[in-house]
């Protein structure tokens, strides 16, 4: 787990013209929310048939989810910042942008959870494990400089930043600010991680 971070994001798993459906998919539900969505009006505006749609992704949840994921994986990229504070600082502002451009998808996808298994299966397995590869590139970078105590490390230290963050930005009337990342990263994980 050791090296620096890439600049280059991970590889789309997905073909040309599913990222197309997908882009067209995370545009409609920021327009329209989840509710009003349709597989129909993704369908119509990609100039595909629905069937070709349901082919690839079964539920209007599935389809969400996929393109929230896709939506979000051209930044989620480990910072290399050349300092544990500053990757802090940079993942952090990271996520606060994430959730302000797609805290409707998120609500959504949260919602949707409660009725679907397998989205829920899907969002641990494709979005929470695509964030935390990001923090433990940045927690083994810190460690390869001689920033940061291996021993120190916890299930827990993975929620902390993007959990509170995400909370604040979506279930709270209080969006988080540069202060909020600031404070969290400064009084909260650099002195459990040093």
């Amino acid at each position: 787990m050791a090296g620096s971070g890439s600049d280059v994001p991970a590889r789309s798993r997905w073909s040309a013209r599913e990222a197309e459906l997908l882009a067209i998919t995370l545009q409609l539900l920021q327009q329209h929310g989840y509710d009003r969505l349709t597989v129909e009006a993704v369908a119509t505006q990609a100039k595909a048939s629905k069937a070709t749609v349901y082919r690839r992704w079964p539920s209007k949840a599935d389809l969400v989810l996929a393109a929230f994921i896709e939506g979000t994986r051209l930044t989620v990229v480990p910072p290399n910042t050349g300092s544990l504070r500053g990757d802090l600082l940079a993942l952090g502002t990271q996520v606060c942008r994430q959730a302000c451009e797609h805290g409707s998808t998120m609500r959504a996808v949260l919602n949707e959870m409660s009725h679907n298994p397998g989205l829920k299966e899907a969002l641990q397995n494709e979005f929470v494990h695509q964030r935390r590869l990001v923090i433990d590139q940045v927690l083994a970078d810190a460690v390869a400089r001689g920033e940061a105590d291996p021993a120190k490390f916890n299930d827990e230290i993975y929620d902390l930043l993007p959990g509170y963050l995400v909370f604040r930005s979506l279930l709270s009337a209080r969006e988080p600010t540069d202060e909020t990342v600031r404070i969290l990263v400064d009084e909260v994980l650099l002195p459990i991680l040093r």
